[in-house]
C-alpha cells in the first residue's frame, strides 16, 4: 500500500517529497519536543531545499487544524460510539488524544504541506 513514489509514503514516513530517500527531520522521534520542528536544510540526496521560502511552514498551521479535527473525531467515535462512554468522558478522550498526538499532528501537517507543493520525481538523479 505504501509504495515509494506516492505522496502518502512521503507524508507518513517524513521523507523528502522529491526523491523520498532522505528523512526531512533531524530527530526521527517526534516526542523529543525541543527538536520536533528541527529539519535538515536540504535533502542530502537530491538537494531539495525544504524551506522553500521564508515562513513557508506557517501554512502547515491550517493543515494542522484539519488533521487535529480528524484525530478529535476519531477519538470521539472510538470513545462514545464504540466504547459507549458518556459525553463528558468522550470530551476528555478528545482532549487527551489531541495533547498526546500533538507532535505527530504537527509533523504530519508539515509533511502534507510540503507535499502539496513538491512532487515525486523518480528521475531526479538524471537531471
Amino acid at each position: 500500500m505504501l509504495k515509494k513514489g506516492s505522496k502518502l509514503y512521503s507524508i507518513l514516513t517524513g521523507t523528502c517529497p522529491k526523491c523520498q530517500n532522505d528523512k526531512m527531520y533531524i530527530d526521527r522521534n517526534p516526542y523529543n519536543l525541543p527538536s520536533v520542528f528541527k529539519m535538515h536544510e536540504k535533502c542530502s540526496h537530491c538537494g531539495l531545499k525544504y524551506k522553500i521560502e521564508p515562513s513557508f511552514f506557517y501554512g502547515a498551521m491550517y493543515v494542522s487544524y484539519g488533521v487535529g479535527i480528524a484525530f478529535g473525531v476519531a477519538a470521539f467515535v472510538i470513545s462514545y460510539l464504540f466504547l459507549g462512554t458518556n459525553l463528558k468522558v468522550a470530551f476528555v478522550a478528545i482532549i487527551a488524544t489531541l495533547v498526546i498526538f500533538m507532535p505527530i499532528i504537527m509533523r504530519i501537517s508539515r509533511n502534507i504541506w510540503i507535499n502539496m507543493f513538491v512532487d515525486y520525481d523518480k528521475d531526479w538523479d538524471k537531471k
